[in-house]
């Protein structure tokens, strides 16, 4: 019988050894111990959404380095486990899969594109992951069918203001009447904003004169360039990424489409110029997250510029303001445990982000904030405008 005892004694320990490593560490900050807390960064390192997803990462890194040389958090490092989800909705899965069961991360900073969030939204809410995309601008991302995402928040505004500001400025500083809206099918991004700006811009008194339509990746605009143009819209909207939406400009003036070029913020960085070419940047504009012309970003776009030897766009400023929200959660909820993060997040007010002073509205996740206008101008993007959320 003593045998027996022993023996049951030792499986029963041995579960409970098991049990314990089996156990995520989520929902008491396992991750967190030994001196660090571990977060998962899983930006777009190479593919079609690169340039965004490496400067998202640079702007989390340097929040986090600037943390960490401060102490940390709850006396803690953080260390950041970056993971490439290459651009495409699968591959982000599987790393998230990774960073979640196999690394046993506590929260995590990215995607930056609403593909490559929401192929991970189920595995993020089902395992209690605080998670803050920078730039995923999908409204559906932190709601989905009227019910909230709890631990997905944002950094940025939505598509639907995105396309709000487009269309006011378009309407109001413009003057437009007629647009014409070029929308990439396969895009959530692209098509959200359209929505919104077709919307806004109608109610205004403005006219729809054409909506073309063409799929990520292709390259010839010709045919749908030539039907605008006999449209004589005032402002073309053109709601894409930059691979695709600097083809259009460059090849719109090829055919002799004067009128303005509007977008959103997939045109952020040197690639849109790059592909349409400078001389073909007259009287383009897009709505962005920040003016790194701002005289308020000077030291910020010193540290980038010292530490990544390139000029900060602003896709990494909201990088740097997602980790500034995670650190922030982290700090105010005293502890890595998810519920109590999440519940800090949703009560941040008034936080100094790069971009912004940031206020979570908790029924939806998504930060109050004002969003620009950036016009290419003297052979840089400059502010033009900007635009408060009613």
């Amino acid at each position: 019988m003593k045998k027996i005892f022993s023996m049951a004694t030792v499986a029963v320990l041995s579960l409970s050894l098991i049990a314990g490593c089996g156990t995520g560490g989520n929902t008491s900050g396992g991750a967190s111990t030994g001196g660090e807390i571990k977060v998962g960064a899983l930006f777009e390192q190479t593919g079609g959404a690169a340039q965004y997803g490496k400067a998202g990462l640079n702007g989390a890194q340097l929040a986090i380095e600037q943390q960490n040389a401060k102490g940390g958090v709850l006396g803690k490092q953080i260390k950041l486990d970056v993971a490439d989800n290459k651009s495409d909705p699968g591959e982000s899965t599987s790393q998230a899969q990774r960073l979640i069961t196999t690394d046993k991360v506590v929260a995590m900073l990215g995607p930056m594109t609403t593909k490559t969030l929401k192929a991970i939204i189920p595995l993020v809410d089902q395992n209690k992951i605080p998670l803050v995309t920078p730039s995923g601008t999908d409204a559906a991302l932190t709601v989905t069918g009227g019910k909230l995402n709890p631990f997905i928040f944002r950094a940025c505004f939505i598509d639907d203001f995105q396309g709000n500001v487009g269309a006011q400025f378009a309407a109001d500083t413009l003057k437009a009447k007629k647009a014409a809206i070029v929308i990439d099918t396969n895009g959530d991004y692209s098509k959200g904003l359209a929505k919104a700006f077709e919307d806004v811009f109608t109610k205004a008194g403005g006219q729809i004169v054409g909506k073309e339509n063409y799929v990520a990746g292709d390259k010839d605009f010709k045919a749908i360039l030539g039907r605008i143009k006999a449209q004589n819209p005032d402002v073309v909207y053109l709601p894409g990424y930059y691979t695709e939406v600097g083809a259009l400009i460059k090849q719109a003036r090829e055919v002799g489409i004067t009128a303005p070029m509007l977008g959103g913020d997939g045109w952020n960085g040197d690639e849109t110029t790059k592909i349409a070419e400078a001389k073909n940047m007259t009287n383009v504009y897009y709505s962005d997250h920040v003016a790194m012309d701002d005289p308020s970003l000077v030291e910020f776009s010193k540290q980038y510029q010292t530490k990544y030897n390139e000029a900060p766009t602003g896709f990494a400023a909201l990088g740097y303001d997602a980790a500034t929200m995670l650190i922030k959660g982290i700090e105010a909820a005293g502890s890595t445990d998810p519920d109590k993060v999440k519940a800090a997040m949703e009560g941040i007010k008034d936080l100094k982000g790069v971009s912004g002073n940031i206020t979570v509205d908790p029924a939806n996740h998504n930060p109050s904030k004002s969003a620009v206008i950036l016009q290419y101008k003297d052979g840089k993007w400059a502010f033009a405008n900007r635009v408060n959320p009613k």
